[in-house]
């Protein structure tokens, strides 16, 4: 469930993008007019206002916004224009470009994404780049962690919620074997059995693997693995078996100990409050009895807090 909030009676996107126009006339932005516009538009309404804006004033509004806004708050509401996939695309293209390389976040868009949603992503990176995003995880990424990125962004996965028990019994058995029974780990067996199962099998491999060994298979996926490899695996078994859970954790180490890991808090706020936010809201209260809402509050400042917290929904 998405905590996106559109007042019941919408502008439209020509008067949408007037009062935008207006917000960036004169000295200075008035910043609260357009978050309070950007923040409370569906994917569609954005574009449709994209639209409008460019028709009015022969101006791409990105680039207004560019020149209007800075920082934080910039980086945030320029995600939040575009629609799910090219935002993606956008993501794991900054992710793997010289300068700016990060692994970890290029591994955590991929492995939390769905079969059909990499195909659309996949698309839009190379009509956006001219390259195709296989060719730039072959470049940056190494070792069985590219072997896994590889195989998860080229293989078509089931995507419906039916399950052969006796297949992910004898998966189970295939990664106990190739793990925890014996000296080293066979990683051929983990790569092909997480980037070639749906989601709901995974899920039922992992209680398999739990009711027959007495064991996690996280636990075993993190005893027998490491790094980047490591966590690309934990991503896609958590994401087989709760999403919200995973995305709720990953938002905690980003606001915990010193310092804030923005990039992180961004990424995540954007790219999921028009899919599962109230659910990441409630496994982050679950977890730390405390809301989400709180911690965003306590840990950032500004129209960049103002624009987060819009995105994030009611507190409670």
């Amino acid at each position: 469930m998405a905590t996106l909030s559109i007042p019941p009676v919408l502008t439209s996107p020509r008067d949408d993008a007037m009062q935008l126009y207006k917000a960036f006339k004169g000295f200075g932005c008035d910043k609260a007019v357009v978050i309070n516009i950007l923040a409370h538009r569906d994917a569609t309404q954005r574009a449709l206002i994209q639209q409008e804006y460019r028709t009015m004033y022969s101006e791409d509004l990105t680039k207004r916004l560019v020149k209007e806004l800075s920082g934080k708050l910039e980086k945030a509401v320029l995600l939040w224009m575009y629609d799910p996939a090219g935002r993606d695309a956008i993501i794991i293209r900054q992710a793997l470009s010289a300068g700016t390389i990060d692994l970890r976040a290029a591994s955590e868009v991929i492995c939390s994404r769905t079969p059909s949603q990499i195909v659309h992503f996949k698309q839009l990176y190379h009509s956006m780049n001219g390259i195709y995003l296989e060719h730039d995880i072959e470049l940056h990424a190494s070792g069985d962690h590219k072997k896994l990125l590889l195989a998860y962004v080229s293989t078509m996965r089931y995507e419906g919620p039916e399950v052969d028990r006796a297949t992910a019994d004898l998966d189970a058995k295939a990664l106990y074997k190739a793990g925890e029974k014996k000296l080293g780990t066979d990683e051929k067996t983990f790569i092909r059995i997480f980037s070639e199962r749906s989601r709901a099998h995974l899920a039922a491999v992992s209680a398999a693997y739990h009711s027959t060994y007495s064991r996690t298979l996280k636990k075993a996926v993190k005893s027998e693995t490491s790094g980047l490899f490591e966590f690309a695996l934990v991503t896609i078994l958590q994401c087989a078996e709760n999403p919200a859970k995973f995305f709720a954790k990953e938002l905690h180490k980003a606001m915990k100990g010193l310092g804030t890991n923005d990039t992180t808090l961004i990424r995540i706020i954007v790219t999921r409050t028009e899919i599962d936010m109230q659910y990441i809201k409630a496994e982050y209260q679950k977890k730390h009895k405390k809301s989400l809402n709180d911690a965003v509050h306590s840990e950032t400042s500004g129209d960049y807090r103002t624009f987060l917290l819009s995105l994030l929904g009611p507190g409670h």
